[in-house]
């Protein structure tokens, strides 16, 4: 029976989405004159960068819509929603951990030690066996949204707002860890879009995306972009451009070619855009954001004097508003042969949309030319009458095959085998 230590809970999950973005920078607005007698009282301005920026006004259905808060503690293990969750024939899944406050991005370790980022908290958590039992310790705390994080030759890479950091042979003091080391502290500092996924490729560099400012923005040369480094840091360059927010991506493992999803605008309405799939098939490639969204939508409000033929269009599409995240190429021997090289997504979930979509792990299978063939259903049962139960971010195979999946608004992690049936329900 798997054990737990519980993280500390002393900092919640305090100011969640709105309250980061909205309320505390709202707070901080200049005081605005009294109204005139018998006048309505002015709303008070939004933040720069806030998520309601662009909320149609007098429509009903969009007031009822706001980024959604997670609960403040993580669930417990016997609470978490497994039950409820279906997959294919064939396929279980159990709780790997628990215990993680806004788990996150995942990273596996040489030592078989699971790393799990967060984006509300502080704190970068460390999942270790220990005596046949598996135990959740707190690696660092004290970050700033430390969201992405990524492993390579024993050392550990972590992502916050504006830096990112690193801390060596990182499996060998798992007990007693040091203050991570900065390699490069030139980001953005802004909060919209300001967490980060960071991964390492196969030419052994680090990659790191900066979103767009804000919702829907005309970005600078510093925002909007995939970039990447050596990994101490140094050599920074720009390899795409027009990326809105990707918060997960990963490299064919045959082509070696850089896939990535991306985030697509909010407030245009609720079916369009949709979120993309795209890859990077040569350096330089401009994506389109703010200017063409989905690669066939010429942006009302930046796009006049455009074409989306000037850009590069996505290899496929992942439905509107679903926040697709994470995601990973499958090149395990566990699961059946249909699945070598599909891409599993970690669909998090739309927050504007009155008919909640995603919520769920998806399966991108590709054409010989690399561009999406189909799109199916793989994890299901996150959302429960229109409310999420679970919110998936991301996904990470293990070297045995399985495959791990973070929810962070369970705070846990789950694994995903395949075999006899155990818990999940067939689809």
């Amino acid at each position: 029976m798997n054990s737990y230590s519980s993280a500390p809970r002393s900092l919640l999950l305090a100011g969640a989405f709105l309250g980061v973005f909205t309320l505390t920078a709202v707070a901080q607005q200049p005081a605005a004159a009294p109204p005139a007698a018998g006048a309505a009282p002015a709303a008070a301005p939004l933040p720069p960068g806030s998520p309601l920026i662009g909320r149609p006004a007098g429509s009903e259905a969009a007031a009822k819509l706001a980024p959604v808060a997670p609960p403040p503690i993580p669930a417990a293990p016997d609470k978490l929603p497994t039950a409820k969750l279906k997959l294919p024939a064939g396929f279980n899944i159990e709780v790997y951990a628990a215990g993680m406050a806004n788990a996150r991005s995942l990273a596996l370790g040489d030592k078989g030690t699971v790393f799990v980022g967060s984006r509300l908290v502080d704190k970068v958590y460390a999942i270790v066996n220990k005596d046949g039992k598996r135990e959740v310790k707190v690696l660092a705390s004290g970050l700033y949204r430390p969201n992405g994080i990524a492993f390579k030759d024993g050392t550990l890479y972590i992502a916050e707002l504006s830096k990112v950091s690193k801390i060596e042979k990182v499996e060998d003091v798992l007990d007693n860890p040091p203050k991570p080391t900065v390699i490069f502290d030139k980001l953005p500092k802004d909060e919209a879009h300001g967490w980060k996924f960071i991964g390492i490729g196969p030419d052994g560099k680090l990659y790191v995306p900066v979103g767009q400012p804000g919702n829907n923005v005309l970005s600078d040369d510093d925002h909007g972009l995939i970039r990447r480094m050596n990994l101490d840091g140094s050599g920074a360059e720009v390899i795409a451009r027009g990326v809105r927010n990707t918060v997960g991506f990963d490299w064919h493992p045959e082509t070696k070619q850089l896939y990535f999803t991306d985030n697509g605008r909010d407030w245009m309405s609720e079916d369009v855009p949709q979120d993309e799939l795209n890859r990077i098939t040569k350096v330089g490639e401009h994506f389109g954001a703010p200017y063409c969204l989905q690669g066939n939508i010429v942006d009302p409000e930046f796009g006049w004097g455009k074409s989306c033929s000037d850009f590069t269009a996505p290899v496929g599409l992942l439905g509107p508003h679903s926040a697709a995240l994470g995601m990973r190429f499958y090149t395990g021997k566990m699961f059946p042969g249909t699945y070598k090289n599909v891409a599993i997504i970690a669909r998090h979930g739309s927050w504007n949309r009155s008919k909640k979509v995603g919520g769920d792990l998806v399966i991108a299978r590709l054409n010989k030319d690399g561009t999406m063939k189909s799109l199916e259903p793989f994890l299901t049962g996150f959302v429960e009458d229109n409310k999420y139960i679970g919110r998936p971010v991301d996904v990470l195979q293990m070297k045995d095959g399985s495959l791990l999946v973070s929810d962070d608004w369970n705070g846990a992690v789950y694994r995903i085998t395949y075999g006899k049936q155990k818990v999940a329900g067939k689809q």
